[in-house]
């Protein structure tokens, strides 16, 4: 039986982590879609197709990895695919306990909907891409959590901002 999962996120930016589950994911799954979703309680640096095009570039070696968007609720988008796998990735005890939460209320709205929680590798375990964009804002070196472009363009956000 070919088993196909849904991996998603806002990845504002995306991260050494994020990257690690879906190589990581890619290999559990026979199909693996990376959807880049649209939070209208979010305001991402990136946009939609920025994001999209920074995760399909550093994925591209991986040929059963798609990456794909959707706006709305994520159960909506796993019905128009047909996919009842979530991947998510686990770093801390409270990111635990709002999976644990999120993934309950998918059930409960998708009554087939499973969540499939991977540990976050030790080194990416305290990444936050939150805290990479401050550090960027403050003029932090983030190279050992982001791809160097990702950096780059981080930086030109933020100069833009300014």
């Amino acid at each position: 039986m070919m088993k196909n999962a849904v991996y998603p996120g806002t990845f504002d930016p995306v991260t050494y982590g994020h990257l690690d589950l879906v190589k990581r994911g890619s290999v559990i799954f026979d199909n693996l879609i990376v959807a880049v979703g649209h939070n209208p309680f979010k305001d991402p640096i990136f946009t939609l197709k920025e994001r999209m095009g920074l995760i399909s570039r550093y994925t591209r070696e991986m040929s059963n990895v798609k990456v794909d968007c959707f706006e709305g609720m994520l159960i909506d988008y796993m019905e128009e695919k047909n996919i009842n796998v979530i991947l998510r990735g686990i770093r801390t005890v409270s990111d635990f306990e709002y999976e644990f939460q999120r993934a309950l209320t998918n059930r409960v709205l998708k009554k087939d909907a499973e969540t499939v929680f991977i540990m976050t590798s030790l080194e990416y375990s305290f990444l936050d891409s939150s805290l990479i964009k401050e550090a960027v804002s403050l003029g932090g070196n983030v190279s050992n959590f982001v791809p160097s472009e990702v950096e780059t363009l981080l930086r030109q956000k933020f100069i833009c901002k300014k």
